[in-house]
């Protein structure tokens, strides 16, 4: 068949169909849908539709933040007095790799190089928990081996200074532990910043941010539970904790686009690897 017929032929089918959809609209649809009607479209792109993130994609979006580095963009000129004036705001102060019959390091400390109270109280919280089990890992103290790792990320996003530590500790044959630390400290005040501030700042609602952690634990916990019925040994969440109350969640984190991570990492108080993290973008 001549290819002019067959484009003929295609032009008529494509006007057919809309005569017959213009007809419908026309005739079967109430005047007070017609701008409700949804018809189908056609993907010429061939790209899949935006859906929201899973919990293990918004963990491992998180994850991805700890590159042991200090992003400092677009920030406004804060007077900060430094502990150290030839460092950066907040850079690595340790760094360790080393691997024998007895223990695996993967370590970057980082220190917050801020002459202050509280970011002084911060440098010593990340003294007590990682440094001084990394010094016990190194002086052969435990009798298993032991692999542990220690990574951070920090940014300051507006005035505020986030920082976030994250450690990894497999003592033999027990189970991983993961352990989340953050630190946000506001550098025009001087204050430490609290959830509610930056929620806040997000224009989130207390009830609605409330609501959503509790919508992503309460999924976590489904999930645990199934996998429990199916013989696998999880963690057990307590939906009913004061831990998932906004005024006592204390460890949070403010990406340089502004992203907000609410992080409820269970290692840090139990033998886990389990968390779960909020996404409030």
């Amino acid at each position: 068949m001549p290819k002019y017929k067959i484009m003929y032929i295609v032009i008529g089918v494509i006007c057919a169909i809309a005569i017959i959809i213009g007809i419908y609209v026309q005739f079967f649809v109430q005047d007070q849908d017609k701008n409700n009607l949804i018809l189908p479209t056609l993907n010429v792109l061939g790209g899949d539709e935006q859906t929201e993130k899973t919990q293990e994609e918004i963990k491992a979006q998180f994850m991805g933040l700890f590159t042991n580095q200090f992003l400092l963009e677009n920030n406004s000129n804060i007077n900060i007095t430094k502990l150290d004036n030839t460092k950066d705001i907040v850079y690595t102060a340790y760094e360790s790799h080393e691997q024998n019959e007895n223990y695996e390091v993967d370590i970057y400390l980082p220190v917050i190089n801020i002459s202050a109270d509280i970011p002084i109280n911060f440098n010593n919280n990340t003294q007590s928990i990682f440094a001084n089990k990394a010094a016990e890992i190194l002086s052969n103290q435990n009798t298993e081996k032991t692999i542990y790792s220690v990574y951070y990320t920090a940014n300051i996003t507006g005035n505020i200074l986030s920082v976030a530590i994250e450690s990894n500790l497999k003592v033999g044959n027990n189970p991983q532990r993961v352990i989340v630390q953050t630190y946000n400290y506001n550098l025009l005040t001087g204050e430490e910043v609290k959830l509610v501030d930056l929620l806040a700042s997000k224009n989130i609602l207390r009830s609605d941010a409330h609501k959503k952690i509790m919508d992503v634990v309460q999924k976590a916990d489904d999930n645990a539970k199934k996998l429990l019925e199916s013989g696998y040994s999880v963690y057990s969440r307590d939906l009913t904790s004061s831990i998932y109350q906004i005024n006592n969640i204390n460890t949070f984190f403010l990406g340089k686009s502004g992203d907000l991570y609410v992080i409820f990492p269970y290692g840090n108080n139990n033998y886990t690897s389990e968390m779960d993290v909020v996404w409030f973008e």
